[in-house]
């Protein structure tokens, strides 16, 4: 999407080259050997970017050998259960897990990814941890909670409309409300994990990229987010266009990273 819509405020074209693998590091290790031209910039996101170098040996340093152009926008994920679940708020799961240390099981998508990472944080608020049970993916985690094979996952706002009321969210880790009626952690009393624990997608390049083209970059980026076909295609997506510009996100990664090294460092005892 959003190659589509940037060539109209860089002026050539983008091309879109897909590197699964390893956890994203496949990718981002191409673009961290890549020249320091501009040229190549790396899509990625912050668990990718700041939580991956305190569980894995990276050939390359995330804030050392990047900067960050910009933060596209989030995705807030939400606690969900089965409609018909005995758990009817946030309180009442935290209760149950409290009262029954490891029997809760959340199923979440993946080690260190997208739903673990949240869930491992507002469990950890909250003082207390469930057992926590991977799967590939948020589709069968998805799967897992609706065959009961676990009590508690996590998923997006798109994801959870498309169940058709098979779900229902108890709490969203947003800095603002996603749902109507359901609040967010801040509102729950679970405080520090919403800015944390929100997937920031993010645009890097090579620290050593000239300042200039860091610069023409930032100001593509920027106005791109007043587009009216880019607003109409997140609109479509469901998805919100909270933009933030590259230079106040490279704070955020610096806060990132002590809060994911401590996270880590909670739930392996290291």
């Amino acid at each position: 999407m959003i190659a589509s819509v940037l060539p109209s405020y860089l002026g050539q074209p983008v091309i879109v080259q897909l590197m699964p693998g390893s956890a994203g590091q496949i990718g981002t290790s191409a673009a961290a050997a890549a020249p320091a031209d501009g040229y190549t910039i790396l899509f990625t996101q912050n668990f990718i970017d700041q939580l991956q170098q305190h569980v894995a040996e990276l050939p390359y340093d995330p804030n050392g050998d990047f900067v960050a152009v910009a933060r596209t926008n989030f995705a807030a994920p939400s606690v969900i259960v089965k409609s018909d679940s005995e758990f009817g708020s946030i309180e009442d799961l935290i209760g149950h897990a409290k009262a029954n240390p490891g029997s809760l099981k959340f199923g979440h998508s993946g080690n260190w990814g997208a739903f673990m990472v949240p869930g491992a944080l507002l469990f950890n608020a909250a003082g207390t941890m469930p057992t926590m049970v991977p799967h590939k993916g948020g589709g069968p985690a998805m799967q897992a909670l609706l065959a009961g094979d676990v009590d508690v996952s996590m998923a997006f706002n798109s994801v959870i409309d498309s169940q058709a009321g098979a779900v229902k969210a108890l709490v969203s880790v947003a800095p603002e409300t996603q749902i109507d009626g359901v609040p967010t952690t801040a509102e729950a009393g679970l405080d520090g994990v919403d800015s944390v624990g929100i997937m920031h997608r993010v645009v890097l390049v090579r620290r050593d990229t000239p300042p200039e083209v860091v610069a023409k970059l930032r100001e593509a980026f920027a106005a791109m987010t007043e587009d009216k076909t880019y607003n109409n295609l997140l609109k479509k997506l469901g998805e919100n266009n909270v933009y933030m510009d590259g230079a106040e996100y490279d704070a955020v990664r610096a806060d990132q990273a002590e809060s994911y090294k401590a996270l880590v460092a909670t739930l392996t005892g290291g």
